[in-house]
């Protein structure tokens, strides 16, 4: 990747980072932790990877995006509202009882929303039939899910992602976002799902491992599961809950805390000075 892209793709992630947390702190209430670890992952899908468009966001030909981890919806929004599939003002309406922006993602009321989710596991498996129905279909768009770590101890997680190599969905892309904490504290102490890529391989997936917060990587990782025919892509993609902001960077109390006004103003300021803006 070119130094001129990297840096673009780097300020608008610091500007989803920003958004994120307008959102939460308006909102008083949401998951800050978990949205900050995937930003850069969902910038990079939203901005070079998926072929979207904000004018036309219920396109035939568009590709799928399906965030599994449905509890992390403020990164979603976030990238849809940068994207321009909404004006960012809405953002501040999080939660609100009258905003098309609720706590989990709902596909029929917000722009650009494949696919509503919250219960953990239905979003990779609905990714998996979308993908089947473009196979059907013969269609040619990919279907894209992040899958959270702490959700991927849910046994449907599993059941899915058999389903999608049972079927050879080779248009499916899963990203894991492996940030290590859930809300309960380690997911290696609550109910540890690794080694992911044994058990994806076992499972019959092309497995790529990658640094999720490492435009370089990222774009190689996204780059080279295209290239791959006959089974379903996973990217295990390292990442750090909270990325971002000092005091929030592998700390599971902001799995699903809001910052009060003096920590959101520091969170804001630490982000801005890193990314000159």
């Amino acid at each position: 990747m070119d130094k001129a892209k990297k840096q673009q793709l780097a300020k608008i992630a610091a500007q989803v980072r920003i958004d994120i947390l307008d959102e939460v702190h308006a909102a008083k209430s949401g998951h800050p932790g978990g949205s900050l670890s995937i930003t850069d992952v969902m910038t990079y899908l939203y901005f070079e990877e998926m072929n979207v468009d904000p004018a036309n966001p219920k396109m035939p030909a568009r590709d799928r995006f399906v965030l599994s981890k449905g509890h992390c919806a403020p990164a979603l929004y976030a990238v849809l509202a940068e994207k321009g599939f909404f004006a960012r003002e809405e953002l501040l309406k999080l939660r609100k009882i009258d905003s098309f922006l609720q706590g989990h993602p709902d596909m029929k009321h917000t722009p650009g929303v494949d696919m509503t989710t919250g219960s953990l596991g239905l979003g990779i498996s609905a990714a998996c039939g979308m993908a089947l129905a473009a196979k059907l279909d013969s269609r040619d768009y990919r279907t894209y899910a992040v899958v959270g770590d702490g959700e991927s101890e849910e046994g449907q997680v599993w059941e899915a992602l058999m389903f999608a190599a049972h079927y050879k969905l080779d248009n499916l892309c899963v990203a894991i976002d492996w940030n290590g904490l859930q809300i309960d504290g380690p997911i290696a102490e609550v109910m540890n799902p690794t080694p992911y890529d044994k058990k994806l391989e076992a499972f019959g997936f092309n497995v790529i491992t990658a640094d999720g917060h490492d435009f370089d990587e990222i774009e190689k990782a996204f780059t080279k599961a295209k290239t791959v025919k006959g089974k379903p892509t996973a990217i295990i993609f390292k990442t750090v809950k909270g990325k971002g902001v000092s005091f929030m960077e592998n700390q599971v109390s902001w799995h699903g805390a809001a910052p009060n006004d003096e920590q959101y103003n520091q969170a804001v300021a630490e982000i801005k000075a890193k990314a000159k803006i």
